[in-house]
Parts: structure tokens; C-alpha cells; sequence
């Protein structure tokens, strides 16, 4: 049946339905594909109306564990230009649909050009540990401004190659945001200075703050899910009661879950460790419509406020 549900979308890409190419929309905009929710914000802003976008991944999912539909497939196979992030945050469901959609969409890894952290691997449930692959790279780079700006970058260019008759529209665009972008690196400089460097410590619900811990002074202390990705297995009871320790030890003040993923481990282990659990931080995806998270400014500033209120004296 899985299989049947694969070959579906294959019957339907390669024309748009009245003759045109497939990577032209019925209305005549270029067919556009993002990954997930903080993508297809960024490709919003730079490519306004002149685009047709589709984003697999919404607001408040889980790339890390999103299994496409045959409609998602259907959509890379009539796109031209895709985005991704790269760097293993999709996993691989991503290669197996671009590749089930005979798709020859131009696809953009917006991560490609940037200091991609390392960490331990962690394999999934019911997998050996591969000895070739000891060390996964960190995939959440948006939480790092500086970083979101070579992204959007990355959507100007590629977007520009893909439709240039559209480029100084999408120059123009990406400009008008990088400025915005680098107004909100520097409010987040100056906000986390009321916490004292002793108390900036993180405990999240998986290992997804590492960037950020980079380029604004924190320390990550742990996470409930010691991977980058959601995709591990729960932690062992060794686990929880080595980071309930480490928690208790360096005395961190909060312990944040995070609004794409179930809070009941990160509500055990703050009441374990007898911390509190603020709101919960946008992590893995943008908020829904309405929400403080609903792009990727307003992600960046209710987190960093949260994250401030929580950990300062």
C-alpha cells in the first residue's frame, strides 16, 4: 500500500493540468517548494507575490520526523526551485520523496556555506550504531541571527538564478530584511545581558540551542532528548537521573520545553530537579498564525524574551 501511495504523485507531476511547464503555476508564477515553516517565511519575504510556494512542513510540525503525503511528493515533482535546509534536518525523508517525485527541480540547501556544529550520534530506536557516522551535525542554525542571514541570502540568490527577471525584487526584498535582521541580533545582544553570565544555562527538550548558545554567551547544560534530533528514543533512567544531577548541580533555573514537542519529559525532569518550566520556546517550526511565533522575528523575540524572564535573578 505504501508503495501505491509513492507511485501516485508520478502519475501527476511533469504538466500542470493546460499544457504549461511543470514548474509554472496555472497562473504563470514559478513553482516554488520550502521544507518547512521558518523557510517558507524567509521565502515570503523575498519573494513576495511573484512565486507560487508550497512548504511541506507547517506551522508547529516535526521536520525531523515528517512522513510526505502523495500530495506533498505531487508538489516537488511540479517544482523548479527548492529549499531545504540541509545538514540532515529533514533526515531522509526528503531525498526519498524529491526522488519518488522524478522531480528536476534546482534545490538549495541553505546551510551549505556555514560552521555547522558537531555532536555525538545518536541512532533511533531499533538501529545499530553505524561507526562511519560517529558525529551527526547540528541542523537548527535559524537560532543564531547572523546565520538566518546567510540563509536568506541563499533564498535571494536562489531565487534569482531560478526567475531573473524577478532578481532586483528579490534583492531588494532581502535587503529590506537582512536590515531587520540585524536590528534583532543586536536587541538580542543587549536583552541577554540581564542575565548574569552564571546563570545562562539551558535545558531543552532536545539538543536545538547549540548556535544560539554559540553567538549569544549561554551554556548548554543538556536535553531531555540528548540528540539533534526528535527522532532518538526516550531517555534511559540513567539518562534522566544523570541530567536531573547535572540540572541540581549547576543549579539552572528553568528547564524550556518546546512548542512542536510533547512537554510531559520536560515537566518530569523540572519536577525532579525542582525547576520551573516557562512558556514554551519555538523551536523546531514557526507558530501557528496568531502566535508570538508566526515568523521568524517574532519567534526570535518571544523566545528570547521568555528565555530571559526565566533565567534571570
Amino acid at each position: 500500500m505504501l508503495r501505491l501511495l509513492w507511485l501516485i504523485p508520478l502519475m501527476l507531476v511533469g504538466c500542470s493540468g493546460n499544457g504549461a511547464p511543470a514548474s509554472v503555476s496555472t497562473a504563470g508564477k514559478p513553482q516554488v517548494v520550502a521544507t518547512f515553516s521558518v523557510l517558507d517565511d524567509f521565502v515570503r519575504v523575498v519573494a513576495g507575490d511573484k512565486v507560487e510556494l508550497t512548504t511541506l512542513v507547517g506551522p508547529d510540525g516535526d521536520a525531523h520526523t515528517f512522513n510526505p503525503a502523495p500530495q506533498d511528493v505531487a508538489a516537488i515533482g511540479r517544482a523548479g526551485l527548492v529549499f531545504e535546509v540541509g545538514a540532515k534536518f529533514e533526515s531522509d525523508w526528503f531525498d526519498k520523496a524529491f526522488a519518488a517525485s522524478g522531480s528536476k527541480a534546482t534545490r538549495v540547501a541553505v546551510a551549505d556555506g556555514l560552521e555547522l556544529e558537531e555532536g555525538e550520534c545518536k541512532h533511533k530506536p531499533g538501529e545499530k550504531p553505524d561507526p562511519s557516522h560517529a558525529h551527526e551535525l547540528d541542523p537548527h542554525v535559524w537560532h543564531e541571527v547572523t546565520n538566518a542571514i546567510h540563509m536568506v541570502g541563499k533564498v535571494r540568490d536562489g531565487l534569482s538564478v531560478f526567475d531573473p527577471a524577478n532578481a532586483a525584487t528579490y534583492t531588494a526584498n532581502a535587503e529590506a530584511y537582512i536590515a531587520k535582521l540585524k536590528e534583532l541580533d543586536g536587541w538580542i545582544v543587549t536583552a541577554v545581558r540581564a542575565v548574569p553570565k552564571d546563570r545562562r544555562k539551558l535545558v531543552t527538550s532536545h539538543d536545538t540551542f547549540g548556535y544560539f548558545a554559540r553567538r549569544y554567551g549561554f551554556t548548554v547544560v543538556g536535553s531531555v532528548l540528548p540528540s539533534f534530533s526528535t527522532e532518538t528514543a526516550d531517555p534511559s533512567a540513567a539518562d534522566f537521573a544523570e541530567l536531573v544531577t547535572k540540572v541540581k548541580a549547576q543549579r539552572v533555573p528553568a528547564i524550556f520545553c518546546e512548542a512542536s514537542h510533547n512537554a510531559k519529559l520536560v515537566d518530569r525532569l523540572a519536577a525532579a530537579a525542582g525547576v520551573k518550566v516557562p512558556p514554551p520556546l519555538y523551536t523546531d517550526a514557526l507558530g501557528a498564525r496568531g502566535s508570538p511565533g508566526e515568523t521568524y522575528l517574532g519567534m526570535m523575540r518571544h523566545n528570547v524574551t521568555t528565555i530571559v524572564d526565566a533565567l534571570k535573578p
